[in-house]
């Protein structure tokens, strides 16, 4: 999947070429769900929100411009759901991270893998206690992997409130993470 792909199916698909959306949300429910997951912390409801994504981008399409991205445009329409849903409910929650995550080390052994799983697990409860603003960012960047410029859009903010809010985020997690129990770094 290339984004100049993605703004072709796009294009199409705001012209009314419904096979061409049905592509391009092949291509992005999974990034829209696991985003989306973390934000609600419940498998069900991420499930009817990426799906009110889809319907509401679907509806949308015809205001899409061509120089937006179009997944970044899809994380911002799940992202103001997902902020309207906790609204709703008046909860901060977030997603474990799993065991198996791409970055986690894979040496044998059961004590190495018992202080892995220890450690997301204090990673994990100081992200559900950091405010909505910086878990989202934290989520985008580091496990989304959009830049600064993708952040921004998807959060309608400039790109400096971008990176302030980024490094702000990395601190309150570092002390959340170390007020918690967790290793100084």
């Amino acid at each position: 999947m290339t984004i100049d792909d993605d703004a072709v199916l796009a294009a199409r698909a705001r012209d009314g070429d419904s096979p061409a959306f049905v592509e391009l949300v092949g291509r992005h429910q999974d990034r829209v769900f696991r985003f989306v997951l973390r934000m609600i912390d419940s498998r069900d409801d991420a499930m009817d929100l990426t799906q009110e994504t889809f319907m509401k981008a679907w509806q949308a399409m015809p205001r899409w411009r061509p120089e937006a991205r179009f997944g970044t445009w899809l994380l911002q329409i799940a992202r103001n759901g997902a902020l309207d849903l906790l609204r709703r409910r008046g909860v901060v929650g977030f997603e474990p991270l799993q065991p198996d995550a791409p970055f986690e080390d894979r040496s044998p052994g059961p004590e190495r893998q018992l202080r892995i799983r220890q450690r997301y697990a204090l990673l994990d409860l100081a992200l559900r206690q950091i405010a909505v603003e910086h878990r989202e960012v934290l989520l985008l960047r580091e496990v989304e992997g959009l830049s600064y410029a993708e952040i921004a859009v998807a959060l309608d903010i400039a790109e400096g409130t971008v990176k302030s809010r980024i490094a702000r985020a990395r601190a309150a997690l570092l002390e959340q993470h170390r007020r918690i129990g967790g290793e100084n770094g």
